[in-house]
């Protein structure tokens, strides 16, 4: 097996339903760099590691140039977790993929064609997950605000060096620590891209939280706090 351009990083907590598709999601990229797959169960209690194996023993056959990787963190906290996967990584490349999302299957190849461009960093388009509207206008609205303020945030990829210069992600956050870190490396000069042109699906579970969608609120409300610096240390 060729050694990975890219690592897929992937924070899980209590994902044992939706880790598989995470992983089944790397596996089918298209026309991809030689890739691995890094799934860092953090704090999990419902058998993610367990599902991410089995997720692995299934894809050997079917996918059998994709490198999967289980650890496992007992300590939670997603930065840790982030922190941990990409310590472990042997690509290039650093993808930050979520445990409950998957990516669209142009996305190594966009990433890793906008790397031998010369970019070093760039957050990555994030879309619902399923086919309710409403969760689709919801993740619209807010794609559409980062990039009307020019916010890079949420899933994003990085070279591994550039990662490394940083320091990684802060520990002591529970929230918006991808934000914190881009614009650490905006700071450091780095010219931080958007993928545009290919995409992260993502669980709108969250949203649906409560009477009459009462958690989408509560999403903005967060995001919008810690897009200026508060609640990024709150418990998530």
């Amino acid at each position: 097996m060729p050694e990975p351009l890219i690592s897929v990083v992937i924070p899980a907590r209590d994902e044992a339903m939706l880790i598989g598709a995470a992983l089944r999601s790397v596996a089918g990229q298209r026309n991809s760099p030689p890739a691995e797959a890094i799934v860092v169960s953090n704090g999990s209690r419902d058998g993610t590691a367990e599902a991410a194996r089995d997720a692995a023993a299934q894809l050997a056959a079917a996918a059998p140039y994709l490198a999967i990787r289980v650890i496992e963190e007992p300590v939670a906290g997603v930065a840790r977790a982030k922190n941990l996967g990409a310590a472990a990584a042997r690509g290039e490349l650093l993808v930050f993929l979520d445990g409950d999302s998957w990516m669209s299957p142009d996305l190594l190849r966009t990433v890793a064609d906008r790397a031998a461009g010369g970019e070093r960093a760039a957050s990555i388009r994030i879309m619902a997950d399923g086919r309710d509207p409403v969760d689709h206008a919801f993740y619209w609205v807010i794609e559409n605000g980062k990039r009307l303020v020019r916010t890079r945030a949420n899933m994003f990829w990085c070279r591994r060096d550039l990662f490394g210069q940083l320091a990684g992600f802060d520990e002591t956050m529970h929230h918006a620590e991808d934000l914190d870190l881009l614009v650490r490396a905006r700071r450091a000069g780095v010219r931080v891209g958007h993928l545009h042109d290919a995409f992260i699906a993502t669980s709108p579970r969250r949203l649906h939280a409560g009477p009459l969608r009462f958690g989408m609120f509560r999403m903005l409300g967060r995001w919008v706090l810690g897009h200026v610096g508060i609640g990024r240390h709150w418990p998530y």
